[in-house]
């Protein structure tokens, strides 16, 4: 299930999809194979401008991390596309943690609908920073809640929250959270 196997090598998942065509999976198949193994030379505006030629894709890009760019797919659903080493097993770590984790828990984890390597796609939720700063002691609470069902849940802050219809608060990227002391995640951080 990790992209990398003992840190050497790239475990390929399937890249299949009822929501991205042949042609939008080839276009990220492609950016995974030029993205090569270390992009630290790039800056990140580097990575995202290269990743955007390289897909050319219609959707809107609606940000960025360090790892990984996203896009609006206009469907209720957002696509995450890696732009590191580190942003593959963050896209790999968010589908098993999701379908691998306590239903008491699961309830607070962004849905993923499909994944491949080196992209995930979720449900869109709502992202309000002013909200989700009133909601830190939620923040704290859910961190335990987390650590009680065996998960850790490295980077979870603020700005990786977001909102349900019902204002549920829900981790949005916990693509460093880790069920495993002995996962990718953990590697690649000592």
């Amino acid at each position: 299930m990790w992209p990398i196997n003992n840190g050497k090598e790239r475990i390929h998942q399937p890249n299949k999809s009822k929501m991205l065509s042949r042609q939008e999976i080839k276009a990220i198949e492609s950016w995974i194979s030029q993205m090569g193994p270390f992009q630290f030379y790039k800056t990140v505006i580097q990575n995202v401008s290269t990743a955007r030629k390289t897909l050319k894709f219609k959707y809107k890009m609606v940000g960025h991390g360090f790892n990984r760019v996203v896009f609006d797919l206009n469907n209720g659903y957002i696509l995450k596309i890696a732009l590191s080493e580190v942003g593959l097993i963050s896209t790999a770590n968010e589908a098993y943690i999701y379908n691998n984790c306590n239903e008491e828990v699961k309830k607070y984890l962004c849905p993923v609908k499909e994944y491949g390597t080196g992209w995930i796609i979720m449900k869109k939720m709502d992202i309000n920073m002013p909200r989700a700063i009133m909601e830190y002691p939620k923040l704290i609470k859910l961190e335990l809640k987390f650590l009680k069902y065996g998960i850790i849940p490295i980077d979870l802050r603020l700005a990786n929250v977001g909102f349900t219809e019902n204002d549920e608060m829900v981790v949005i990227d916990y693509g460093l959270f880790t069920k495993d002391l002995n996962s990718p995640v953990l590697r690649w951080l000592v």
